[in-house]
């Protein structure tokens, strides 16, 4: 948060904040933290209220700032999980509630197994049935008090848009969407051949526009030119970035905006001058390795029942192997085979030739139906995390022949492949499954999104959010 004077004029002005590369509105940081301390205050009030049940003196709250903590962060990172902070349960108290019930019976379950692995750490099992109620009690009073007042103009950016044409038209589409962050205060037509956005101000009739950047109380600069070669109003700019307004150009914006790269507004240099694919990655890529290494070698030892258990059954209702191999295309483009469970007939491809899947695919079986939705379907390919061919997060990889096919159709495609394909990754949880030319452009967005700006933080929200994913699957084919 910043505050500019100028003309006796004071601005407030609300950036999103950019952690660990990753943009996350300031609306959602408010209310998570909001959130901690109504948890913390759950769990004190239900001890308190407890020990006064049973006659126990209450101590110090130091003395169990432990246990309440760790139902407070517990509570917290099922919320992430579940979805309780994103757009659509910002925007509707119903959802937002729904939510809510799931993380808080998740986060009990959690401190149920730091019970068993940890004794005394957590809160005694009554204090605990206490905590829920107090915490769906204050986490529901929370979204209706706040829920309105995070989408109001207050906690939203104010825009000046330089551009009157289809790029600046872009922008107001986004703005007209549910959820967004942010207002135009108005558009500026610099010169624009074509004027799309019939509300726009000609630059002529503007005498100094970093006076009327402030008069308009904007907090940020959109620079949106339908063409930049000799054309960029450096003077202005200039002029207005010395006012304290941010100044953006119109792909940083949008990948701001949506948690993606826009392939329609991106070009060769953007890509390479931008922030992103820092050579810092070099710790953070042994990081996830070692991670990938514990984590693979936990999950394989803990789902190989259910794996024998489905694969079983996979045998039994159709003919053919429980599990099925299949060139992918992996990091720096090499192939290798991943492993899955079964979920088509045996002669879904007969021919041989590489088909999409399609909504309610004939060729999907009734058990391979339920191990997609659950992505039990997905575990055996834990095997090649542990080999080190994969990561638990990372682009989806393909086959070789839809690789061939998008690279000559989709640019920039082949850079999906500087890093390592996933398991889960950030298109999965923000794109419904695709199957498409389009579809996979889409997802190729988000995929460039990651690779651009990929960390372990990143690498967690994506973890923890694919749980979200496995509660409400949506899109699965």
């Amino acid at each position: 948060m910043a505050l500019s004077y100028r003309n006796k004029q004071i601005r407030l002005v609300i950036f999103v904040v950019r952690l660990f590369k990753h943009y996350i509105p300031y609306p959602v940081i408010f209310l998570g933290i909001v959130d901690l301390l109504l948890l913390l205050v759950a769990g004190e009030v239900a001890w308190v209220l407890r020990a006064n049940q049973i006659g126990m003196d209450v101590d110090f709250i130091g003395n169990r700032i432990l246990p309440l903590t760790l139902f407070a962060v517990s509570v917290l990172v099922a919320s992430l999980s579940t979805g309780v902070y994103s757009a659509q349960s910002l925007q509707s108290l119903r959802f937002a509630i729904a939510r809510i019930i799931v993380a808080i019976s998740l986060g009990v379950i959690f401190q149920s197994v730091l019970a068993f692995i940890m004794p005394g750490s957590t809160l005694w099992r009554s204090n605990l049935l206490y905590a829920m109620g107090f915490a769906f009690l204050f986490l529901s009073i929370n979204r209706m008090i706040l829920g309105s007042a995070l989408g109001a103009e207050g906690f939203k950016r104010r825009l000046l848009i330089l551009g009157a044409g289809s790029r600046a038209q872009r922008i107001k589409d986004l703005e007209s969407k549910a959820g967004a962050g942010f207002i135009v205060t108005g558009y500026v037509a610099m010169s624009e051949a074509k004027k799309v956005v019939p509300e726009a101000i000609n630059r002529d009739a503007i005498y100094n526009l970093s006076d009327f950047v402030v008069k308009m109380a904007a907090s940020e600069v959109v620079l949106a030119l339908e063409e930049r070669r000799n054309a960029l109003p450096l003077s202005d700019l200039l002029r207005i970035k010395t006012t304290g307004v941010h100044v953006n150009d119109l792909s940083t914006f949008l990948e701001r905006e949506t948690g993606r790269v826009d392939l329609d507004s991106v070009n060769p240099s953007w890509l390479i001058f931008s922030d992103g694919f820092s050579a810092g990655r070099r710790i953070s890529s042994f990081t996830k390795r070692i991670f990938d290494i514990f984590a693979s070698l936990i999950l394989l030892t803990l789902s190989a029942p259910i794996i024998f258990i489905f694969g079983i059954l996979v045998k039994l209702e159709s003919k053919g192997p429980a599990f099925y191999r299949q060139t992918r295309i992996g990091l720096f483009g090499q192939p290798y085979n991943i492993i899955k469970l079964r979920s088509m007939r045996q002669d879904a491809e007969v021919d041989g030739k590489a088909i999409w899947a399609s909504e309610d695919d004939p060729r999907i079986t009734m058990v391979g139906k339920f191990i997609r939705m659950t992505r039990i379907d997905e575990l055996p390919q834990t095997w090649s995390v542990l080999k080190g061919e994969m990561s638990f997060v990372g682009p989806r990889p393909e086959r070789p022949e839809f690789v061939s096919e998008l690279e000559e159709k989709i640019k920039y495609y082949a850079e999906r492949h500087m890093v390592k394909p996933g398991i889960t990754g950030w298109a999965q949880i923000n794109y419904p499954y695709g199957a498409s030319i389009d579809d996979s452009r889409q997802k190729l967005e988000y995929d460039l999104y990651y690779a651009k700006n990929y960390t372990p933080f990143l690498d967690l929200l994506i973890l923890l959010q694919t749980v979200r994913v496995v509660l409400w699957p949506e899109g699965v084919r």
